[in-house]
């Protein structure tokens, strides 16, 4: 039986951020509109490391995607000099059950984050965003940036970090790559890059606010995707003034994503029958930014048809490009 094997390298050369954002819409479309199953992602607990691995399948019924995305966080790898994640992602025949492809899924991951809020971003940033903060600065802060910088003409960018020298790296590697905006910076401090930001990326595994959320500015958009547990919270969703609250999945948050269930459980926000789901909106089926003035804030604690219809657009590139290496198992 053989089976296609894509490196880091490969997904790379297969697919561009653009590409990503608009497989991604059409799977947060199918999620929305009841052509995914996805259960809810098992998580395995190693807290020696203070470390989770996720276990995350899914079904895309109209598209014919199925997989699953192995997927272990690690947040003292950096102290190992290893990165905080770590993944694979298996692809099989939805016709035959038969195993197609094992991706590598560490960059993936990264790129279909990025993707998920590229495409929120488009749905709900002013026309006219111009300049982003990105907190944290490691491989999901990369894609943030590059995935906001393909959908609006982006023409400052700041980084945050506690790692200072993480963000003097993040800013010297990305000047370099093509696509970044003229003018790419370390923040001095939150508030410095809060208060300058049309669009806000969040992507630490911070278990409290990594910003003032008075600091933001009506018509401000965010995207929160590094938060993934009941006990993290990256922003204060209930300090951000008429906020509108836009999800990957209602039924995944409500289970997971601290930065909506800790306000909610102190009457704080909206229930989640308010809040929009991003593949309502993919579909059609809710409006995209509302006004000039509105803050919205997309709450992401990531999903595995991401995974799976990402990998599928990668293997089929792979595939036309002759990239990766068939194995007979």
């Amino acid at each position: 039986m053989p089976i296609h094997v894509l490196s880091k390298t490969d997904v790379q050369r297969a697919i561009t951020m653009r590409e990503a954002i608009e497989v991604v819409k059409g799977a947060f479309a199918q999620l929305s509109t009841g052509q995914a199953t996805v259960p809810l992602r098992l998580p395995l607990e190693v807290p020696a490391q203070e470390a989770v691995t996720l276990f995350m399948p899914a079904y895309l019924a109209a598209s014919g995607g199925m997989g699953a995305k192995v997927v272990s966080v690690f947040p003292h790898n950096a102290e190992r000099g290893l990165p905080t994640i770590h993944a694979v992602v298996v692809l099989v025949d939805s016709a035959t059950g038969q195993p197609q492809a094992l991706l590598d899924g560490t960059y993936l991951t990264a790129l279909r984050t990025g993707a998920a809020s590229g495409a929120a971003t488009d749905f709900l940033a002013r026309s006219d965003a111009r300049t982003v903060a990105v907190f944290g600065a490691g491989a999901q802060g990369r894609t943030q940036l590059a995935a906001v910088c393909a959908v609006r003409d982006i023409e400052q960018a700041w980084v945050y970090d506690v790692n200072r020298t993480a963000a003097e790296r993040y800013v010297q590697e990305l000047r370099a790559q093509p696509g970044m905006p003229p003018r790419l910076d370390v923040a001095a401090s939150p508030a410095a890059a809060v208060r300058e930001a049309d669009v806000i990326c969040t992507a630490t595994t911070s278990h409290s606010p990594v910003f003032d959320s008075g600091d933001v500015w009506p018509g401000t958009h965010i995207n929160a995707v590094g938060a993934f547990t009941p006990q993290m919270q990256e922003v204060d969703v209930a300090g951000l003034r008429g906020v509108r609250i836009v999800v990957d999945s209602r039924a995944a948050c409500l289970a997971e994503a601290g930065d909506l269930i800790i306000p909610l459980r102190r009457g704080l926000i909206p229930a989640a029958e308010a809040w929009t789901e991003l593949g309502e909106i993919a579909a059609g089926r809710a409006p995209g930014r509302r006004s000039a003035e509105e803050i919205t804030c997309f709450k992401s604690v990531g999903n595995a048809v991401q995974d799976v219809s990402v990998g599928q657009a990668v293997l089929a590139a792979a595939r036309r490009l002759g990239l990766g290496v068939e194995v007979e198992l």
